[in-house]
């Protein structure tokens, strides 16, 4: 069945296009991915099949009494309404039902009220939705209905937007990155959800898990082109692969037949036939294909890391509290070089201000936190960059300098590092508040990073990049030499990055723990349920198993080398695929060879020390 139809949509900001003609179909059942590079135009896309929006040409035809809602990444709501004001703001008959029914509850001595209520919930078939109502307010922790909206945090009124639109039960829901502002627990039961709902389903997000998971058919905006892929997030990249690797044939072959043509143009008479007329047309058909070229450039910088010296950063019985919450009780923690760190926990348990106490923004109420002299930080905050009105793109980077330094003694100009940040030279002369969130997220990382620190701090970084950013960050971290501490609630992110985790459980505890997210997960779900929160700051790994016969540090690399074995493999299938272009020369193709054999030497390193490490284990 159709839901809504997508007929040759185009638009404009000034002289800016976005996108033109661009048709697509939305079915019922259907859970549709859109994905594009940050400044493509998705949100002004969710925007026009919302009605929020219009485009400047083209049509949204949509079937009658269709029931949209649109989960948008900002909220405009009245500051002195309630949650459950907002809950109940509906137009869905069932839900004013059930709010008839809730006032009831709260005055019983009216027991006529309490009886037309009653009445009203059976003849609507109203408990399910009752039941279903409480289930998602309270996995997105909004029991209390009467909080103010004026006194809710941003992450707060994001849940609330998202619990509106899941309880007015549409036919086609809209999602703008659905998963932002959600703690982990939080994204994974949104998954499970949505996996088994009745939903008709067309959202933009980055969380690749999410896509993996939920979502059975991917629409891609490439290069002012539509490709649909009927399939997950795993299907998208082979077929995607695939396309590229197919249109890189078809362009090799087109500039081979464009030369000959070229030449039979230069030698044809002047006298043209019927036959070399129709043959001229083709041969600029011809030339248009041949100079295809597609627009993929990857973020580059080749940092110039500050030297960090044997004494980085130690906890030394930090504690920490507000009021009668405590953040850290008696923490100790020695950082060691190389050490790539993901923090994980529930909102509220104390991330942020464990960032600041680190960073000297804050300071501990008993202990001591002692930072190196050779330390120099670089800390991406969720704040972003500091829009100042009229501040074009390349004044950002110059701030920082006409040139930057890069290793061995080399310099780049402020244009030339925009260009590898992906800002082309029109686009450094933009206003940095025109910019989409994707694209000063990208902006402010560059700031961070040519400041070349050798202690990166990111927190939640993956907020508002797209899928092509995500995958040359993911690359440039996994090569970054320094201290790496991350919080992320991007799972994909964390487990191909981090080989440990500080798990924040509250109260003032911190679990470490020897692995990624994913390590974590399928450790977490292995306890009994009675002892699995009695988690203490030691190994989990070494005192769930008495026979454990690997030392902490060996369980840790053993758990480091499983995940850079994923890496490697996912690098060498990249470098694999692009031995496929025809255009490579003898060097190019020497060069490749040199970096494959690089990654499968590595890699065969790597698994015999996994399996010296299995065998002790299994000893």
């Amino acid at each position: 069945m159709n839901y809504l139809t997508v007929e040759q949509i185009s638009k404009s900001y000034g002289e800016v296009e976005l996108f033109s003609n661009l048709s697509f179909s939305i079915h019922k059942d259907q859970k549709i991915a859109f994905v594009a590079k940050n400044g493509s135009g998705k949100t002004s896309i969710l925007n026009i099949l919302s009605g929020k929006d219009n485009p400047d040409s083209g049509q949204v035809v949509m079937r009658n009494g269709l029931r949209t809602a649109f989960l948008s990444q900002t909220q405009d709501y009245d500051p002195k309404l309630t949650i459950e004001d907002v809950i109940f703001n509906s137009d869905l008959p069932v839900l004013k039902v059930i709010a008839n029914y809730e006032n009831a509850l709260l005055n019983p001595e009216d027991s006529e009220a309490y009886q037309i209520a009653f009445e009203q919930m059976d003849i609507h078939n109203a408990w399910d939705i009752e039941v279903q109502f409480k289930q998602i307010l309270s996995k997105l922790k909004l029991d209390n209905l009467n909080d103010k909206i004026g006194n809710l945090s941003g992450g707060q009124k994001k849940r609330l937007a998202l619990a509106q639109v899941l309880i007015s039960n549409p036919d086609l829901l809209i999602l703008d990155e659905p998963t932002n502002h959600l703690d982990l627990e939080m994204i994974e039961w949104l998954e499970a959800y949505f996996a088994k709902a009745q939903f008709t389903l067309f959202m933009v997000t980055h969380d690749r898990y999410f896509l993996e998971r939920v979502c059975n058919e991917i629409i891609e905006l490439d290069q002012g082109q539509l490709f649909t892929y009927k399939g997950n997030y795993s299907y998208y990249l082979e077929q995607k692969d695939a396309r590229i690797t197919l249109d890189a044939v078809e362009t090799g072959k087109a500039k081979q037949l464009f030369k000959k043509e070229l030449d039979w143009m230069r030698r044809q008479p002047k006298a043209r036939t019927t036959k070399s007329k129709s043959r001229i047309d083709d041969f600029f058909d011809i030339k248009k294909r041949a100079h295809q070229r597609r627009q993929d450039h990857s973020v580059q910088l080749e940092i110039n890391m500050e030297r960090l010296g044997s004494k980085i950063v130690e906890f030394h019985k930090v504690s920490k509290a507000f009021e009668d919450k405590t953040i850290l009780d008696g923490f100790e923690y020695v950082f060691k070089k190389g050490e790539r760190i993901g923090i994980i926990g529930k909102n509220g348990t104390g991330k942020s201000t464990f960032l600041n106490m680190l960073t000297s923004n804050l300071k501990p109420d008993a202990g001591k936190i002692i930072i190196g002299d050779t330390v120099k930080f670089g800390y991406y905050t969720q704040n972003g960059i500091t829009i100042k009105p009229q501040q074009k793109v390349i004044d950002v980077i110059r701030e920082f300098g006409d040139y930057i330094p890069l290793t061995k003694g080399r310099q780049i100009s402020a244009q030339q590092l925009l260009e590898r940040f992906l800002f082309n030279r029109k686009k450094q002369y933009d206003y940095v508040e025109k910019l989409s969130g994707g694209e000063q997220k990208r902006l402010y990382l560059c700031t961070v990073l040519i400041q070349n620190p050798n202690f990166l701090i990111l927190d939640e970084p993956t907020n508002d990049l797209d899928i092509v950013t995500l995958n040359v960050l993911e690359s440039f971290l996994l090569d970054f030499p320094g201290c790496l501490l991350v919080v992320s609630h991007d799972r994909y992110f964390m487990d191909k990055i981090v080989d440990h985790l500080f798990v924040f459980q509250g109260e003032g505890k911190i679990q470490d723990f020897p692995g990624n997210y994913t390590d974590y997960r399928v450790y977490e779900s292995s306890q009994p349920k009675e002892t699995a929160t009695k988690t203490t700051t030691k190994s989990p790994k070494t005192n769930a198993n008495s026979q454990n016969k690997l030392s902490y540090n060996e369980q840790k690399e053993l758990n480091n080398i499983e995940s850079k074995l994923r890496s490697l493999e996912l690098d060498k299938k990249a470098l694999e695929a692009k031995f496929n272009n025809p255009e490579l020369s003898q060097d190019d193709i020497k060069d490749l060879s040199d970096k494959l054999q690089v990654i499968i030497d590595t890699m065969e390193e790597k698994e015999m020390r996994w399996f010296e490490l299995s065998e002790k284990l299994e000893s």
